[in-house]
């Protein structure tokens, strides 16, 4: 199996029932904004080079995103501000994510711990479970990542789990924060970062510098 045959049996999963409903239930409703859109509607596979150094590792899509536009980190709020900081640093040729044609390119490759849109953004353990066999997929066929980039604890976790099935880690060992960074006995690196979140980023939680600050100083592990 190769990326492409991969993202194909993403988008062809049915296995949660929970999140199919879901998914397909945002997809008919709408909202108003986009009431003109076909809705996506279905899991959303990763995107990005092939050869990608870096993997940006995220919750699950949005309700309004990437579940609308069949892109993960495409057409939300936290897609607008992710670009914004990833073009300022030059891993995306665009500062904005706006659909599956606009042209985006990526230095690096961007992706989800869950691949469909839960409700509340709040995945069963049993749902996170049953991506993990497409994520790994993904840790695995990336041959060229150096770094992962974990947004939102989430995210991070996912990578640590994937990590203690071949080394014998210890979730507590790796605090997630804003920042933190951690040498994997893979040989790569894991990063946290606060979720480019409106709630995070509206609060001051997170702010355009300093992600792009942070993003500076992952790029240059890259080298």
């Amino acid at each position: 199996m190769n990326i492409e045959q991969l993202k194909r049996k993403v988008i062809d999963c049915r296995k949660c029932d929970r999140l199919v409903q879901f998914r397909e239930k945002i997809a008919l409703e709408r909202r108003k904004a986009y009431s003109n859109w076909e809705y996506w509607g279905k899991p959303v596979p990763g995107f990005g080079s092939k050869t990608a150094k870096i993997l940006v590792l995220g919750l699950a899509p949005a309700a309004h995103g990437g579940n609308r536009t069949g892109r993960v980190f495409t057409g939300d709020r936290s897609a607008e501000f992710l670009f914004r900081c990833l073009h300022h640093v030059g891993l995306s040729n665009r500062p904005n994510s706006e659909h599956r044609n606009d042209g985006l390119e990526l230095d690096g490759y961007i992706t989800t711990a869950v691949k469909c849109v839960p409700p509340g953004d709040k995945p069963t353990p049993e749902e996170k479970e049953n991506c993990e066999e497409f994520l790994n997929k993904e840790f695995e066929m990336l041959k060229n990542i150096k770094v992962i980039l974990g947004l939102g604890k989430i995210g991070f976790d996912s990578y640590l789990k994937y990590v203690r099935k071949k080394h014998p880690i210890k979730m507590k060992d790796y605090k997630f924060g804003h920042g933190v960074r951690y040498e994997m006995p893979n040989k790569l690196i894991l990063f946290g970062a606060f979720h480019p979140s409106p709630r995070n980023v509206n609060t001051g939680r997170l702010n355009f510098q300093m992600m792009v600050e942070f993003l500076k100083r992952i790029k240059s592990e890259l080298k």
